[in-house]
Parts: structure tokens; sequence; C-alpha cells
């Protein structure tokens, strides 16, 4: 895209979208040029259709893709004509994977390297999303208040999370051992840079397989699971919803659809029909 994918990026700084945000519109712009082997200026609202087409079958990427491809047009081109109106597609809304507390006190137990095990009960223990615990400072840890203060999550919005004191003193001994120089409190191999998300991912896969859960594990399962467990614990779904940063109560609400403790507790109306039992233990009446 040239110069054009320049002025693309500098729109979406300009909006303050997040790098990683940044990068997978810029991929998705790039995508959609790629496939007409044409510039976007010569590429209109029906080439826009019959791309989004070929995606019919992979619903989050033709819904990316459309998010993109909807900036390119309004924000850089200035041709928002050319996306009014494309609908956006509809997602199967998935029930999340839920772990157990017995499954996600075996997954630590089986991570091997102590920065790694950290990081990943970090993510559990406040509920964070795997960039925001690799990237966390060790000035975001606020011991005396029992808070970690998450600075420009996801839509650029600060937040606290509750710090436990379990993963205080998980904390405090990895920073024993390994020691970091720099500001971020899970160091990479590069100096000056916080630790990726790749390698943390692949360490829990490891140590899934090893205890052998059948479950889809992945740093996000163990987000959902942490905000499942609050909500049969009895925290309010308006304090989940703050913690983990959600913008909107219906993105926290689905939790309720999860949760055992919730569920099970629910009486059906098929209760109150009358069996042979009850019959028999009602009292009778006098005439």
């Amino acid at each position: 895209m040239g110069k054009l994918h320049d002025r693309m990026q500098e729109d979406l700084q300009l909006v303050g979208y997040q790098p990683s945000t940044q990068k997978n519109y810029l991929r998705c712009a790039k995508n959609f040029v790629a496939y007409f082997m044409r510039p976007p200026t010569e590429l209109g609202r029906e080439e826009v259709r019959e791309f989004l087409l070929t995606l019919t079958d992979r619903p989050s990427a033709q819904k990316s893709h459309l998010a993109a491809i909807k900036f390119l047009y309004t924000q850089t081109l200035l041709r928002p004509e050319e996306v009014a109106g494309i609908p956006w597609p509809k997602t199967r809304q998935k029930l999340p994977d839920i772990l157990s507390l017995t499954e996600v006190f075996a997954l630590f137990e089986a991570v091997e390297k102590t920065m790694h095990r950290a990081v990943i009960m970090t993510a559990y223990g406040a509920g964070l999303r795997i960039s925001e615990a690799c990237s966390l400072c060790m000035k975001d840890i606020d011991s005396d208040r029992g808070l970690i203060h998450l600075h420009n999550g996801k839509g650029g919005r600060d937040r606290y999370v509750v710090l436990s004191s379990v993963l205080l003193e998980c904390l405090r001994e990895h920073w024993r051992i390994m020691k970091p120089k720099g500001p971020y409190l899970f160091e990479g191999p590069r100096a000056g840079h916080h630790i990726a998300p790749k390698p943390i991912r692949e360490a829990l896969k490891r140590a899934a397989k090893e205890v052998g859960i059948s479950k889809r594990v992945t740093p996000h399962v163990l987000r959902h699971s942490f905000a499942t467990h609050l909500l049969e614990d009895g925290t309010d779904i308006r304090t989940i919803q703050s913690m983990l940063g959600h913008r909107s109560i219906s993105s926290t609400t689905r939790y309720t659809r999860v949760s055992e403790t919730h569920v099970a507790a629910v009486r059906s109306p098929l209760d109150k029909m009358p069996t042979p039992s009850r019959k028999a233990r009602a009292p009778k009446r006098r005439g």
C-alpha cells in the first residue's frame, strides 16, 4: 500500500488505537488490497462485498477485516459511502471453556519456569489479559492497598484489579530470583522489553498436556475461569465487569450462563408438578 499504508497507520495512531489493533487493521487492509492486486483508491463497494464474501466461512476474520476496511475508507480515504450500510457479520456466541479450581492449581504446579508460572498466576489471579500480565511494571503493584493498577488497557482504559496475598508472595519470590533491572516485572530476552505472550501460551499448553486436561487451555481461558469463580463466590456482576475492564455489562453477564453454581441453584418450574410421593405426603382435607 506504500504511502497509503503510512497514512492509515498515522490515522490509527491519531484515533488512539492500541499498537496490536493498529497492526491487525493494517494486516487486514493489506489482505484486501492483495486480493485484487489493485490500490484501494481504484476499489469500491462491490469489491468490498466480493472480498468479504470470501470470508463467510470465517465469521471472526470477516468481522476484523470489515472493521479495518471501514476504517480505511471512512478515515483514510474519506469515502465512507463505499462501506455505508454493509452489515456486520453475526458471530456464534459460544460459551467459554471454564477450568475448575483443581485444574487451575494443577496447571500452576506443572509449569516449569518460575517466571512463566508467575505470569500465569498473575493472569488468573487478577483476571488479566495475557498482554496486560506480560507488560506489568513494578510500579503497578500496590502491595499496601492490595491492588494492581492497569495502565492503558483495552480501549485505552485504566483500571484497578485485586492483588491477592498469594499472588503477592509469588511476585516477591519471582523478584528475588530474577531481580528485574528495568521497569517491567517480567523482563524478556531483549533489554528494556517485557516478556512476549507466545512463550507463556506455550508453557501453559505444555502444562495442560502434562496434567491431562482435555479442555482447551489458553491464557484467556484462565481469565474466563477467574470471572466465573468470582461469580460463584458471590462477587457482584458490576465489580467483575470493572475488574475485567469490560465496556459493556453484556460481556460480563455471559459468565452467569457458565457458572455451575448459579445454574444448579435454579429451581425448574417442573419441580412444582405434583408427583405420587408429594401427593402421599400432602395432608388430607377434612370434611
